[in-house]
């Protein structure tokens, strides 16, 4: 008869039994998909994609976005890791932005949809004015 080896039992991390379900109201993935996905999210994400920036060169490729926008985008960003902020010991210090591995895997995705939409923009057009008619 085999003899049974004794096991010690590993503590279980809960985050190792998260099964995300952005379709569950408590699903903590919904409140990185707004951050990621929300006008100023994707737009911070894509110009990041494109390589660091530092806070107004972002402000200036990103136009229309406020400083308090940004700076609101970019700390939700961070706190999701997918963006790295880096404080440069320089006098006066500066702050660069860049993509995690993780950031730089979603604002792939990202550019694909805006690749999308912008190539589909006679389609969309065309039906704007069809509806715009119609009504």
């Amino acid at each position: 008869m085999a003899s049974r080896i004794p096991t010690t039992a590993t503590p279980v991390d809960p985050m190792d039994e998260l099964v995300a379900d952005v379709f569950a109201r408590a699903c903590p993935s919904r409140r990185t998909l707004e951050n990621a996905t929300g006008k100023w999210g994707i737009l911070a994400l894509v110009a990041l994609a494109e390589g660091t920036y530092r806070f107004n060169a972002l402000r200036r490729r990103v136009e229309g976005v406020s400083e308090k926008m940004l700076a609101q985008t970019l700390h939700a960003l961070e706190r999701d890791g997918l963006v790295r902020r880096e404080v440069q010991t320089s006098i006066p210090p500066h702050v660069q932005y860049s993509l995690t591995p993780l950031g730089t895997r979603v604002a792939t995705k990202l550019r694909d949809l805006i690749d999308l939409v912008e190539a589909e923009m006679p389609s969309v057009l065309a039906a704007q004015e069809d509806y715009d008619r119609s009504k």
